[in-house]
């Protein structure tokens, strides 16, 4: 459910604290820019939190991020021009995250402090204050829309 004075940065980090996982948060957030369905959204987002699975690869709201640059500056035409200008795309705003959040990888973002793998924990006020994912949501979701800004895309 999307709040009218909401920025796209505050209702990633209000997805993310009502118990979503990191990518869901973000692709959720921005699932009215992209003409997707929230539901949809946090369905299609589900398998990449944690990591990748919860096996602290790539973090979450990065690989969100990706999945609304994909529907925005994706192709399915091989001859299209934006084939050639997407990664450069996926790779300037891996640098602006990784500027301000000092990786790209969750176990590198959580400093090896969480396991790989094994069960979700459960979502308590330790759980927020332990772990930086709620910060890293919200900055994804300040970088990708103002990337998406400078582009014309928003």
């Amino acid at each position: 459910m999307i709040l009218a004075s909401e920025t796209y940065s505050d209702r990633a980090e209000r997805l993310f604290l009502s118990g979503y996982n990191c990518a869901q948060a973000l692709y959720g957030a921005f699932a009215p820019a992209v003409g997707v369905e929230e539901k949809e959204a946090l369905r299609l987002a589900s398998p990449f939190g944690g990591g990748f699975g919860r096996m602290r690869q790539v973090c979450g709201a990065f690989s969100g991020m990706t999945l609304v640059v994909g529907h925005l500056f994706g192709y399915e035409d091989l001859s299209s021009p934006e084939k050639d200008a997407l990664y450069p795309r996926v790779q300037e705003l891996g640098k602006r995250f990784e500027a301000r959040c000092n990786s790209l990888i969750c176990k590198e973002i959580l400093k090896n402090k969480v396991q790989v793998g094994g069960t979700a924990s459960p979502r308590t006020e330790e759980y927020y204050k332990s772990r930086p994912c709620a910060r890293v949501v919200r900055a994804a979701a300040e970088i990708l829309e103002q990337y998406l800004k400078e582009e014309g895309a928003l």
